[in-house]
């Protein structure tokens, strides 16, 4: 089996950067329906220390005397590009489900026989790109939880392509070695507690332990 997860990067700010390319590098921040609080932010407003959900008025001086650039919601654009993006997806492969509004799984299994899975993902961000201006980052691996991994990996490591393969065993056990246990998909607060208070820290703790320990 093979996945690849396509992730728009900071899609929002990413759009508001497409008819603005004059914003490359600048901190951007996109604010809720009423202005209230920060509900999306480029990777330099997150290196500023600007987090998720935040009052916009608490960071607000700050953040405009950096000069950051701070844009109102406009869902009906970004549905726009994100349904330009995900056409071009649905070029590529037989199968895709998008996820969200700016990820979505594309199922390579009948493609890896014929294809360098590398090289592809690489083909694939370029062209998005090209035809959109949205930069994307691509995790390919062999189950939907392992690809989201490897766009974590590609975070942490700060990849200069964004594509990551996780492939062999040793790669694959690196990842998870690097990977907090609560960063696993479909682990929450709650499960996150437990696994913890279990000794769970990470993925790779969580990928080792014995299923009848996990039931318990």
């Amino acid at each position: 089996m093979a996945f690849a997860l396509v992730d728009c990067e900071s899609f929002y700010a990413s759009c508001e950067r497409i008819f603005r390319p004059d914003l490359k590098n600048i901190p951007i921040v996109v604010l809720s329906n009423n202005d209230g609080c920060v509900i999306a932010r480029s990777t330099e407003a997150k290196k500023m220390g600007i987090g998720m959900g935040v009052p916009w008025f608490k960071v607000k001086e700050t953040f405009l005397k950096n000069n950051g650039q701070v844009f109102s919601s406009n869902f009906t654009f970004y549905g726009d590009i994100s349904a330009r993006v995900m056409n071009i997806l649905e070029g590529f492969v037989p199968k895709i489900e998008i996820y969200s509004i700016d990820e979505a799984f594309l199922d390579l299994d009948s493609l890896k026989q014929n294809y360098n899975l590398y090289d592809f993902g690489c083909h694939i961000r370029s062209l998005v790109k090209q035809w959109t201006g949205i930069p994307v980052r691509i995790g390919i691996a062999p189950n939907k939880t392992l690809s989201k991994i490897a766009i974590n990996e590609i975070k942490r490591k700060n990849i200069p392509m964004s594509v990551l393969r996780l492939s062999s065993k040793n790669q694959i056990k690196d990842a998870l070695k690097h990977t907090p246990v609560h960063k696993v998909w479909g682990v929450g607060r709650r499960l996150n507690n437990h696994l913890s208070a279990a000794g769970i820290n990470t993925a790779l703790d969580l990928a080792e332990i014995d299923p009848q320990n996990i039931r318990k």
